[in-house]
């Protein structure tokens, strides 16, 4: 398997597909053998996430200009009304909600309160939709994913789990 190498002063290897390709993170001075036995060892989790990524990727490739447009449009729409109500009932305030064309994550929240959603999570459905707003809001009390930030999620949503499967 071909895969990219980036050295820096981390401590660990990690793993991550950008674009269907492994970008393998090492620390300065790892040898290529280390390197290969640990691409080696973790082959069936590269395989799943590429594959994994492809799908997602098919769920896009149709968007033309006019799509994108009106994707935009109903994101514009829909997303902060439903920011707003999920808010209200989790008693929280947020900043700027902005609409992105980000393809490897659906949201985001800065630490300042601002809430970003990509357009492309209006191609799923309302459920999953509602996760990922509850998600991002619960990033103003939590900005980790630790049990606390699962608990402060599972009170509002407590099928989160199963919304969250529908993005995959």
């Amino acid at each position: 398997m071909t895969y990219e190498v980036v050295y820096s002063s981390r401590k660990t290897i990690s793993l991550c597909i950008k674009e269907g390709n492994l970008v393998v993170k090492a620390p300065f001075g790892t040898k290529k053998s280390k390197i290969d036995a640990v691409v080696r060892s973790h082959q069936n989790w590269i395989d799943k996430h590429i594959e994994r990524q492809k799908e997602r990727n098919k769920k896009f490739e149709d968007l033309t200009e006019e799509k994108i447009k009106i994707l935009r449009r109903y994101a514009k729409q829909i997303l902060p009304v439903k920011t707003t109500y999920f808010a209200d009932i989790m008693g929280l305030k947020f900043g700027r909600i902005t609409i992105t064309g980000a393809k490897t994550r659906f949201g985001s929240c800065s630490s300042k309160g601002n809430i970003s959603f990509s357009y492309r999570l209006m191609l799923y459905p309302e459920e999953a939709i509602d996760y990922v707003v509850v998600h991002e809001l619960a990033h103003l009390v939590e900005m980790n994913h630790s049990p606390r930030f699962y608990k402060i999620v599972e009170a509002v949503l407590p099928d989160y789990k199963e919304r969250k499967k529908l993005l995959k």
